[in-house]
């Protein structure tokens, strides 16, 4: 296991973890959050082996 010490706002860490989708990159770490798992679920099986810019305008047309 890989930590970062970071300080993450309460809002984020105060949702339920299955309604967010974590990605990481080089220079950064992306947190998506979602109104359900279903859509989740659907986003992170959509995505899969996208690169994060792909993932942004995923997210931003569908959600």
């Amino acid at each position: 296991m890989i930590c970062f010490k970071t300080e993450i706002p309460k809002e984020i860490c105060n949702i339920d973890d299955e309604l967010k989708a974590i990605y990481h990159s080089e220079n950064s770490i992306c947190i998506w959050i979602f109104n359900n798992k279903s859509q989740r679920n659907k986003f992170m099986e959509n995505t899969n082996g996208m690169l994060k810019t792909e993932r942004e305008d995923y997210y931003i047309k569908n959600y």
